[in-house]
């Protein structure tokens, strides 16, 4: 369903009940799975695409388990059936799934003793895992591609008595892996990290501890959009903790530059104006790729020339979101170079805009997030395929009606 968007009249006065974290939820889900007994209480669980996925995989017992396009799934899962003794599983996933490279996680968990096996191209899904009892004392990976395959080595290595995981290369996403890391401190295993070495104490296990999912700062990041391009806007928004474990609440800070405040309250945060900096917008969001799409879009409507580096883990998400990113704002007349796959410039080259704007979404849900509020400035652009926003944020669409956009189904 494609959905054609026509901006308030005004500015934004709002209160969203934000989604749970589906980052916090699939970790949650995955530990609370290695108690290997009593399960402890998980609530506030994210409702999304992602998260059915891991709960699906998690409570089957068939041998063929398909997680569709949940990336988090398919590597929190490949790790985690591995160690699921005298069970064999074929894990797939969709098409995009197929050729989205696991062949760095596969082989560390095989260094282990994994027995997994590739049932069509080689380093990529489908895999046939059959489930054995691993063991490593220390386990090297790279950590230069995807975070995901470290979280997943991470979270079992207290199940198979491994006592040092080492990252290689330079890592992406390190939030994603203190997030990890602070979460299985959380369940009783005492792990530090020190440089690109995380050591687990002997004999640490996991401990069944009841457990609140909160709100989720990535899906923030499409209202601080909104409020930096309406600025008498005010946007409170449930669920947020200023001590968070989410790197994306980094939006926070990346965000001032472009005119949006944030006051903490407990349990919340309000979103005023403030007086937007001047000048080119630097940043590297090798720590934060997923708020890309969203500061990227935003700059260009803000009219604000940027070099935003740390972007090569971009290629290998839901879609290769830096083609993607450039291809759409073509579309909106903004000309925006790419520069060796790890960075997007704009130095404000224009051409002429698309009549009538239809943004392709790629099966990416942060493509739809991140461009419908260029409806401020672009009124009756048409965001095509807009239901793909299940997989994070379900009620995204009814949350911008709430506040006075008008949704019509084309």
């Amino acid at each position: 369903m494609n959905y054609k968007i026509t901006p308030p009249k005004s500015a934004i006065q709002t209160e969203v009940a934000l989604p749970a974290s589906k980052s916090i939820s699939n970790r949650a889900l995955m530990l609370r799975a290695l108690c290997r007994g009593s399960l402890p209480a998980l609530k506030n669980v994210a409702e999304c695409d992602d998260t059915s996925a891991m709960e699906s995989a998690l409570g089957t017992t068939e041998e063929y388990v398909n997680i569709g396009a949940a990336g988090t799934a398919m590597r929190f899962m490949t790790a985690y059936f591995a160690t699921c003794e005298g069970r064999t599983t074929l894990l797939d996933g969709s098409e995009r799934m197929r050729r989205r490279p696991i062949k760095i996680l596969v082989d560390a968990l095989r260094s282990c003793g994994a027995r997994i096996s590739y049932t069509g191209e080689e380093g990529y899904p489908p895999l046939r895992i059959e489930g054995c009892r691993m063991h490593a004392q220390s386990v090297s990976i790279s950590g230069s591609v995807s975070s995901q395959y470290i979280s997943a080595i991470l979270m079992i290595a207290p199940v198979i008595g491994c006592s040092r995981i080492e990252f290689t290369g330079d890592v992406v996403s390190l939030p994603y892996i203190k997030m990890t890391l602070a979460m299985m401190r959380g369940m009783g295993v005492d792990c530090t990290l020190e440089g690109n070495v995380v050591k687990i104490a002997p004999n640490s296990s996991y401990k069944p501890i009841e457990m609140t999912v909160e709100s989720d700062w990535s899906a923030a990041s499409y209202w601080y959009e909104m409020a930096a391009l309406l600025p008498s806007s005010c946007i409170l928004l449930q669920g947020l903790e200023h001590e968070s474990v989410q790197g994306d609440s980094a939006v926070a800070h990346l965000m001032a530059g472009f005119g949006v405040k944030t006051d903490y309250r407990p349990g919340r945060v309000i979103l005023t104006s403030i007086p937007s900096a001047e000048g080119i917008v630097e940043m590297d969001l090798s720590e934060n790729p997923d708020l890309a799409q969203t500061i990227v879009v935003t700059a260009c409507l803000a009219g604000r020339h940027f070099v935003i580096s740390g972007l090569k883990t971009l290629k290998i998400k839901e879609t290769d979101r830096i083609e993607a990113l450039r291809a759409e704002l073509r579309k909106l007349g903004y000309v925006v170079s790419v520069c060796g796959d790890v960075s997007l410039e704009w130095h404000g080259e224009r051409c002429e805009p698309v009549s009538s704007p239809h943004i392709a979404t790629y099966a990416d849900h942060r493509m739809a997030m991140a461009f419908a509020p260029a409806a401020i400035q672009f009124p009756g652009l048409v965001v095509d395929d807009a239901e793909v926003v299940s997989k994070s944020y379900p009620r995204f669409w009814n949350h911008l009606e709430g506040c006075g956009f008008k949704i019509e189904r084309v």
